[in-house]
């Protein structure tokens, strides 16, 4: 086959994948309001970058986190995504429609920008292909905060990445998209496996910017890939010894004023992004600090799935979205 027809035939495929891949757009919200969303992205990167790294994988956590610029073997065997699969991606992003978007596992705004065309980006500054960070659409006024470092234990785990919206006016809102510490998904911090007590040394950092962020009497909310189950936890927030044994209850412990959370999956139905998956609880989660939570829109939690087809042809991502609505007052 000739390049000319090659090229053809290749952008025929484009073409007919994006219009397989096709989602039903969001419903248009009511006015005043900002679209919240989480959404995973499962080691999302240029397809540039991916190709230039997938023949020096490694097949060890330590030597990757030493080296940054590394894949995993296994990802880099089963994840190389195509322009085709980066289309139907992209088509999910467009039907999220959302205002801001905390994203997970993504090598940056060149990475995200493939799926977010109208957005500005702010991410963590880690030289490891896993960051965290905000696609916002343009229009929203914000500002990127500082990395919350002490979250990533020494850069060994993921950052936190911090947004304040609306700077300067009275409306201001701070968000901190998370990515914690995964393999410890329900079973007691003291108990577990060495990744709950990586978990468990993460929580206190996370306590501290919320309690910090309610003493400023800010509207706050933290959101993100927590890789636990909080709805599923049950008990105290630390055992008789002092050890620290739940997240949600040492995170919502109504201290100092202000610092009452509002998980807003708690009473929705736990769908999977498509059927097969034996997930049984929400791990991405949205939370909302009592005074941000005011402005919740009522029914306005969302979890966009897959189609059953999109989920066997394109390497979409394991995790998918979840999104809500705040009101906005009107501009100071």
């Amino acid at each position: 086959m000739s390049r000319a027809l090659a090229a053809i035939a290749a952008a025929l495929a484009v073409a007919l994948a994006v219009a397989y891949a096709t989602v039903a757009p969001a419903a248009a919200g009511p006015p005043g309001t900002l679209k919240l969303a989480t959404w995973n992205l499962e080691w999302l990167l240029t397809p540039a970058t991916f190709s230039a790294l997938k023949g020096n994988c490694s097949r060890n956590d330590a030597e990757r986190r030493a080296a940054q610029r590394q894949l995993p073997c296994d990802v880099a065997a089963h994840l190389e995504r195509s322009a085709v699969d980066i289309s139907a991606m992209a088509r999910y992003a467009r039907a999220l429609d959302a205002d801001v978007v905390a994203l997970q596992e993504v090598d940056g705004p060149a990475a995200a920008r493939q799926l977010f065309a109208g957005y500005e980006f702010c991410f963590t500054g880690s030289r490891a292909l896993q960051n965290t960070g905000f696609a916002i659409r343009r229009g929203v006024p914000f500002r990127c905060g500082p990395d919350l470092m002490a979250l990533s234990l020494g850069d060994s785990v993921r950052r936190g990445a911090s947004l304040i919206l609306y700077p300067g006016t009275r409306h201001e809102i701070r968000l901190l998209g998370v990515h914690l510490k995964s393999g410890c998904a329900r079973q007691r911090l003291d108990e577990g496996p060495e990744a709950c007590r990586r978990l468990a040394r993460q929580v206190p950092v996370l306590e501290d910017w919320i309690d910090a962020a309610a003493r400023a009497g800010a509207w706050y909310g933290v959101l993100g890939d927590f890789n636990r189950n909080l709805l599923a936890e049950r008990g105290a927030a630390r055992a008789a010894n002092g050890a620290q044994r739940n997240v949600w209850a040492e995170l919502d412990d109504g201290e100092p004023r202000g610092a009452t959370l509002i998980n807003v999956a708690a009473g929705e139905p736990f769908r999977n992004c498509v059927s097969g998956q034996n997930h049984s609880g929400y791990i991405d989660q949205i939370i909302l600090g009592e005074k941000l939570a005011t402005r919740l829109v009522p029914r306005s939690f969302e979890r966009l799935t897959w189609t059953a087809q999109d989920a066997a042809r394109f390497k979409l991502s394991d995790h998918c979205p979840l999104a809500i609505r705040l009101r906005i007052p009107p501009p100071d």
